[in-house]
């Protein structure tokens, strides 16, 4: 009886030190959300994610959530397919290597694994794409304050081509101009690999990521490229503000657009 006293003290003993480190780590990481983001003004939520991931639906359900409930707060979400899982048994339609060198590149500046699913905040901080607590503390965090830089972005649309004004204010020397064209939606059914069987419900898929110098231009005109399945109804064009050495995100925008009137493109769902 003493031996099997001793046994359950020792496991209590250690499922005590298990859960205070757990609950220190919880705090630390909810202390780093918060000095990476507070004050901000806004939130970028980019997430890496792959539809060969078994993992991923459930983040990618939060983040539509996410978008969802922002309403007209400064929240936005970017959703990049990785290629990486695309050889252990479904290649993903949205998969890119340009999103799995982004996520390493955030790596490499955060310190951080490389795996999915996988949420960047602002460019400063990073998490589990599916863990609830800490979005929803990234957001009430990074929506504090107001932003120091700001990024406005107009545009016109014709024949396939996107004319974009942008003027920004509070430019930094390394900072670049980053315009992701966004799919608002789109459903797809896996037929290999650890989704296989199910139908996958996406948001906010980035379908296409393109990187404008500034030099010292803090007003100027660019021309962007739309994805040929770019429509007027079902798409989006957000603006980033990034600096190209820290990677992290000085002001955001969704573009405001109109069509010209011999414009080509489509106002259908597609």
């Amino acid at each position: 009886m003493k031996t099997i006293h001793l046994s359950i003290l020792s496991l209590l003993a250690i499922v005590l030190v298990l859960t205070a480190a757990l609950a220190n780590r919880s705090m630390a990481s909810k202390s780093s959300i918060s000095k990476a983001i507070k004050g901000d003004g806004f939130v970028v939520l980019e997430l890496f994610t792959s539809e060969g991931c078994s993992s991923c639906p459930a983040a990618d359900e939060l983040l539509a959530q996410v978008q969802r409930q922002a309403g007209d707060k400064p929240v936005y979400v970017l959703v990049y397919h990785v290629d990486y899982w695309d050889r252990l048994g479904w290649k993903d339609v949205f998969s890119s290597p340009d999103y799995s060198k982004r996520q390493y590149q955030y790596a490499g500046k955060l310190r951080a694994q490389v795996y999915t699913p996988q949420v960047v905040v602002n460019g400063k901080t990073e998490f589990v794409g599916s863990n609830r607590q800490a979005l929803n503390y990234a957001l009430a965090s990074g929506l504090s304050g107001s932003p120091a830089s700001s990024l406005q972005l107009s545009g016109i649309l014709q024949n396939g081509k996107l004319e974009l004004n942008y003027q920004i204010t509070g430019k930094a020397e390394e900072d670049e101009l980053q315009i992701a064209i966004v799919q608002k939606s789109a459903v797809h059914q896996i037929k290999r690999g650890e989704n296989e069987g199910r139908t996958l419900t996406h948001a906010q898929i980035v379908r296409s990521l393109q990187i404008f110098p500034l030099q010292q231009s803090t007003t100027g005109k660019i021309s962007v490229n739309l994805p040929k399945e770019y429509n007027t109804s079902g798409w989006e064009v957000v603006g980033l503000v990034q600096n190209r050495k820290s990677m992290t995100i000085q002001a955001v925008s969704l573009a405001n657009l109109t069509a010209a009137k011999n414009n080509t493109l489509s106002s259908g769902n597609q």
